[in-house]
């Protein structure tokens, strides 16, 4: 049995061998198929499903998209069942597919943890689940999310530095920034040393070095300057204010969650998690989960069909 977790940026798998994930964007016809076929070890496989990728503006409609995935998942796992926003598994495309990872992550937790809330914060985005009401949950959209404070579309790597900010105090003059996508939170994170650079999986925006040089030129052009021109003491100061403005919007969304659903504590996972539960003062997943924190939707799901004895039907 193996879970995966297809999204629209990275491919994740949790089987008996651990944890894999594969840098995977749909938006470039991303080979689904022939990435799922190294984790084939046998005629019977069976694999969990769950997505979100279905987003991805390669597609006209989510419901193209879910059958997208599908296919390109069957063709390697031909008995492979997709759990839907429902809580239940299918096995075709249908509309109750479209971006129920999260809900898996939910399910497989809700029992553990049911006074918590838990913070899912990854390369893109930061998922926010109160865990004790996961009745309450099924269901619910993406455009749902945004509108409760559930998802936040910003994350470890892939977001764009002016999108949380719109202007940066350099040497005491507040300075606007560009709109370019010339900087990423993955830039920010490394030469702040919060990331290694093998953790910047993503591609950089100028399709350059993943270094911490080459992250501090990208964040000079924020504010349309060379290096030279601000200094490292400059760029450094342009991914601290990111920092500290994503992590007032992140912590201040999951306070707010908690409150409004009397939470008692609140549990981490994704590549952020290590960060983000100290800030929280919340519980890090990886000391429990290890590396499958950092791939929760795909452990989860794989959890829930053992659990359900979902392929001993």
């Amino acid at each position: 049995m193996i879970g995966i977790d297809v999204g629209g940026a990275n491919l994740k798998v949790v089987d008996r061998n651990g944890v894999h994930i594969h840098y995977c964007p749909l938006w470039e016809k991303a080979p689904i198929t022939s990435l799922l076929e190294q984790h084939i070890t046998g005629m019977d496989e069976m694999a969990a499903v769950v997505m979100s990728g279905e987003l991805a503006d390669c597609f006209e409609n989510k419901l193209q998209g879910i059958s997208f995935i599908v296919d390109a998942v069957r063709r390697a796992f031909p008995k492979a069942r997709f759990y839907g926003m429902d809580g239940v598994f299918h096995t075709t495309a249908v509309p109750q597919l479209a971006a129920a990872n999260w809900l898996a992550s939910a399910d497989i937790l809700r029992e553990k943890y049911p006074r918590s809330v838990l913070l899912d914060i990854g390369s893109t985005t930061a998922d926010i689940i109160p865990l004790g009401r996961f009745h309450e949950l099924l269901g619910m959209t993406d455009l749902a999310r945004l509108r409760k404070g559930y998802l936040l579309y910003t994350g470890m790597l892939r977001t764009n530095i002016a999108t949380i900010l719109q202007s940066v105090n350099l040497d005491g003059v507040q300075t606007p920034v560009s709109t370019e996508y010339f900087a990423t939170s993955a830039d920010a994170y490394l030469v702040l040393r919060e990331i290694a650079p093998e953790q910047y999986t993503c591609d950089t925006p100028d399709h350059k070095e993943k270094t911490r040089d080459a992250s501090l030129r990208r964040l000079a052009r924020v504010v349309c300057a060379d290096l030279d021109e601000i200094g490292e003491t400059g760029a450094l100061s342009i991914a601290q204010q990111f920092r500290q403005q994503q992590h007032t919007l992140i912590c201040d969304a999951v306070r707010n969650c908690a409150d409004s659903c009397h939470a008692e504590d609140v549990i981490v996972a994704g590549i952020g998690a290590p960060i983000f539960a100290r800030e929280l003062g919340g519980y890090d997943l990886t000391t429990e989960l290890g590396p499958a924190a950092d791939a929760l939707p795909a452990f989860a799901v794989r959890e829930i069909a053992i659990r359900d004895r979902e392929f001993s039907r």
